[in-house]
């Protein structure tokens, strides 16, 4: 089967020479940023046969399914998005993505950094405790915000769309952020530490031992408390910085090797399974 190119930006320039992301013709993806937000991106897609591997945008995950249905893996537990549903996610959180319905699912989302959130709402704290809401009639308003958002030309426009968006989820924001589990102040070290070694090789004794736990200990108890394997973990970190240096205009063979990847076809493979876009097209689309 021919392999299909997510489609290209409109506002981006000629996208010739960049590999596909995705094995399925139907397979649809895009981002888009505003210059003078970079804390908030776009993104929308249709998704019919692409499964996402576990990844993380540490920012919080606002959006609406359009059509189709999603099933997706979030805090060590399955869920399903249908139509007319709103999708809540935190920052940090990793989840996957695939569809449950053979025509696949269509939808929007915008990635909004908490510092933005705060800064735009006033106030801080914000936390979902459901990834997905039955909001038909809110699901058709966020949708086009959303839209409103994508072709917003005027930073005036795009920031009060914003404002109208962040309002919209902000009576399914009625839950304060817990507080931290036993495990975390053992584990924040960890995830410290894997940040500031993303381009080294690491073992589950160094690991272990920043937690002050036997490895295997270490290993299970991770899992518990993060719904992933230290690995799984590392990899999204890598691959969310890899998307910063990105859209930072940083070339995609310096990326690979900053991020800890073998190379950059390495990068690439990765990548468009968390993202559903190649890095280039991702670097075009955000930098276009």
């Amino acid at each position: 089967m021919p392999r299909a190119a997510a489609t290209p930006d409109p506002a981006a320039p000629p996208l010739t020479g960049v590999p596909a992301a995705f094995d399925h013709p139907g397979d649809r993806a895009q981002f888009r940023r505003a210059a003078h937000q970079p804390g908030v991106e776009l993104y929308r897609a249709h998704i019919v046969r692409h499964a996402f591997e576990p990844h993380t945008h540490e920012a919080f995950g606002l959006g609406a399914i359009e059509s189709g249905v999603e099933r997706f893996r979030y805090r060590g537990a399955e869920h399903l998005a249908p139509p007319g549903s709103l999708v809540t996610m935190n920052p940090d959180e990793l989840h996957t993505g695939r569809a449950e319905t053979e025509g696949g699912w269509r939808y929007r989302m915008a990635y909004i950094d908490p510092d933005v959130a705060a800064r735009v709402t006033g106030e801080t704290g914000w936390w979902f405790a459901a990834a997905v809401g039955r909001d038909a009639a809110g699901a058709q308003r966020v949708t086009a915000l959303l839209d409103t958002l994508w072709h917003a030309s005027e930073p005036l426009a795009f920031d009060s769309a914003l404002f109208a968006l962040l309002g919209e989820f902000r009576r399914h924001a009625g839950v304060p952020r817990p507080a931290a589990a036993e495990g975390a102040p053992r584990f924040a070290p960890v995830i410290d530490y894997l940040h500031a070694n993303l381009s080294r090789r690491l073992t589950l004794d160094e690991l272990a031992a920043v937690a002050g736990l036997s490895p295997f200990h270490f290993l299970r108890s991770f899992q518990a408390h993060h719904h992933a394997t230290p690995q799984q973990m590392l990899m999204a970190l890598r691959l969310y910085e890899a998307k910063r240096l990105l859209a930072a205009g940083v070339a995609p063979a310096q990326v690979a090797l900053a991020a800890g990847l073998t190379d950059q076809a390495h990068l690439t493979r990765a990548f468009s399974r968390r993202y559903g876009v190649t890095p280039s097209r991702y670097q075009k689309q955000v930098r276009g």
